[in-house]
């Protein structure tokens, strides 16, 4: 989830599927162990089906379980009598009842590999954009300043991000032999691990974004470089201390394939519970910012100097809409198997453009950005000419915020 999914071919749902449905029975089996006679037909896992306890002479009847819907048809039935040697057959079969024969066409990867193919060009065309977006705001020394040092971290967790993204991938799916579903190495285990991080770190970033934008607005920034470290060990050294901890519970306490399949887990709350949190968080700030700008912008107390300053914190905040989180609300709270397809399309297809956004609207498209290019092109026209152009010396930034 967050942007973390791994991309599971049909094969890995199936066995997910099987598993679920596996421990459910088995936990069935236990809480009804005492409670029945036993005259009758004990409950019992058959590998697909969890068939419950029955009398002799009853028989049991049951749809089509789940997994057969990735080979097309789940609404039949299939029945077993208790008979007083015990289970009879299941009848019909399973392929006959759910019709799974050599005529029905296995899910192809077409879905799959469009997904993948879709996220690679997102990350790959964001990872350039961003690395071109650090080193603009890192060359020109008229546009350092806190607001800038902070997009510098930001751009910076979404470009590793991405390469986390394409490390995952390698390791995952480096042979079209691999059995990614039961895979389990050092390097993918680390590649996972990661990955984790950097999508951690993308989070807490965002959320430092927003608490930077609240103290402006606040007037509340002012041992700025002090405040620069806090964000710095919030943004980087919070997840660190997250990760450590859920490698740690994954080594001692479920260390399990690849360590890519998260779902029932109750480690997996070591890593997506302080991105919920932070995203939480980011939603409120949000709705205080949005607060305070509907306060200052007030034409009867706002003041002529400050007017366009407000204004472009206002231009700040509805840009950062889409990155606060808020469209991550929507997948807080349900399951992480939920609806998976839709799931792949937003967190891995959508999400992965999300940094070359993030490098258009906060540096491209940033007014102070163009201006500064545009001076820097008249400077190396005016040297290359011998001409001194208007606008040519330009201005410092009116502040270091």
């Amino acid at each position: 989830t967050f942007g973390i999914q791994t991309l599971l071919h049909p094969d890995c749902e199936y066995i997910l599927q099987l598993e679920r449905e596996e421990r459910h029975c088995l936990q069935y089996i236990a809480e009804h162990d005492n409670n029945h006679s036993t005259l009758g037909c004990l409950p019992f896992w058959d590998s697909v089906v969890c068939w419950p306890y029955a009398a002799v002479g009853e028989m049991i009847n049951t749809t089509c379980p789940a997994v057969f819907s990735f080979w097309g048809n789940n609404t039949g039935a299939v029945s077993r009598n208790c008979t007083s040697i015990g289970w009879s057959r299941p009848f019909p079969p399973y392929h006959t009842a759910c019709s799974v024969g050599d005529d029905v066409p296995i899910p192809e990867d077409s879905y799959f590999a469009t997904v993948k193919l879709i996220y690679t060009i997102g990350y790959g065309t964001s990872l350039v954009f961003l690395f071109i977006a650090v080193v603009i705001l890192l060359l020109f020394r008229r546009l350092h300043c806190a607001r800038n040092y902070i997009h510098i971290q930001l751009f910076v967790t979404f470009m590793l991000k991405a390469v986390a993204v394409f490390i995952k991938d390698a390791t995952l799916f480096a042979s079209d032999d691999t059995n990614h579903c039961t895979l389990s190495t050092a390097a993918c285990k680390a590649s996972v691990a990661f990955c984790h991080y950097c999508v951690m770190t993308n989070f807490f970033w965002l959320l430092v974004e927003a608490l930077y934008l609240n103290s402006l607005l606040l007037s509340s920034f002012h041992h700025y470089r002090r405040c620069l470290l806090g964000f710095g060990l919030l943004g980087w050294g919070v997840p660190i201390i997250f990760t450590v901890i859920w490698i740690g519970s994954r080594v001692y306490f479920e260390d399990t394939e690849c360590w890519d399949i998260n779902e029932d887990s109750p480690y997996w709350w070591i890593v997506k519970g302080p991105i919920v949190v932070s995203i939480g968080v980011n939603f409120i700030l949000f709705l205080n910012i949005i607060k305070i700008l509907i306060q200052k912008l007030n034409p009867r107390l706002i003041q002529f100097n400050n007017s366009d300053h407000y204004r472009r914190l206002t231009k700040s905040t509805l840009l950062l809409i889409p990155l606060f989180g808020t469209p991550y609300m929507v997948f807080n709270f349900l399951p992480d198997y939920f609806n998976v397809s839709v799931r792949l399309w937003f967190e891995l297809c959508m999400g992965s453009f999300q940094g070359l956004i993030v490098a258009i609207l906060y540096c491209f498209l940033n007014q102070e950005v163009q201006k500064e290019i545009h001076m820097r092109w008249l400077r190396w026209q005016e040297n290359s000419n011998g001409v001194v152009l208007p606008g040519a010396k330009g201005s410092q930034m009116d502040t270091h915020f």
